[in-house]
């Protein structure tokens, strides 16, 4: 796996560096502007990038539009956007195509290792990986959308698992139910969202982005 990584904090961008090379991971390039990430992405055709949301020189959303522009350039390029705070617009724009291959995290899911480098690796498979404690925050944003309000308690649970990148094993695993149950809640939450089989992106991506989008449009 070849990874870019974009973050203005010196001693953050190296750390994640030595983290990952730590792991035998191939660490490309490094940058501390998202203009310099988007020349190292030109330049080394990684796999996936690692970007921090605000960086140089207004410290707002660079980084969000650097991710935007680099997945305009490379479509298949896979996006792990990093943040220090709960940002649902800059989630919401990252994410809007319904494609896979992106990832939205907390900087504090850095330091649970594990976790981390798992969500890392389901974003370069293409994949996606969207932070629990962002599900948790926008699930309560969202309370008054109508198709929302037709999920039942379970089939909430069964969504925020999905939001996170899990399968319907781990989901399984996680609420202590049958493949099987997970199976028809996934089936029955696409239906009260109205994901039509026949729909062009991933369904469970699609599931996600409506609450997502419902959040962005009430602030």
């Amino acid at each position: 796996m070849r990874i870019v990584i974009a973050e203005d904090d010196p001693l953050l961008r190296e750390g994640l560096a030595l983290l990952l090379r730590a792991e035998a991971l191939d660490v490309v390039a490094t940058a501390g502007t998202a203009d310099g990430v988007l020349y190292a992405i030109e330049e080394h055709r990684p796999d996936i990038a690692i970007l921090d949301v605000r960086m140089p020189p207004s410290h707002t959303d660079e980084g969000i539009r650097a991710a935007v522009e680099a997945r305009r350039r490379r479509p298949e390029l896979a996006v792990l956007v990093l943040s220090a705070y709960v940002e649902q617009s800059f989630a919401t724009e990252l994410l809007g195509s319904g494609a896979g291959g992106l990832g939205y995290l907390l900087k504090e899911r850095v330091g649970r290792v594990e976790e981390f480098l798992t969500a890392l690796r389901r974003v370069a498979a293409g994949g996606t990986a969207i932070d629990p404690e962002v599900v948790a925050q926008l699930f309560t944003r969202s309370r008054q959308d109508d198709r929302l309000e037709r999920l039942s308690p379970r089939e909430r649970d069964v969504l925020a698992l999905m939001a996170q990148g899990l399968g319907n094993t781990a989901i399984a695993e996680r609420l202590v139910v049958t493949d099987g149950a997970v199976h028809k809640h996934i089936r029955s939450i696409f239906a009260k969202l109205d994901l039509s089989p026949a729909d062009q992106v991933d369904r469970r991506v699609a599931a996600v982005l409506r609450y997502l989008e419902n959040a962005r449009r009430r602030n």
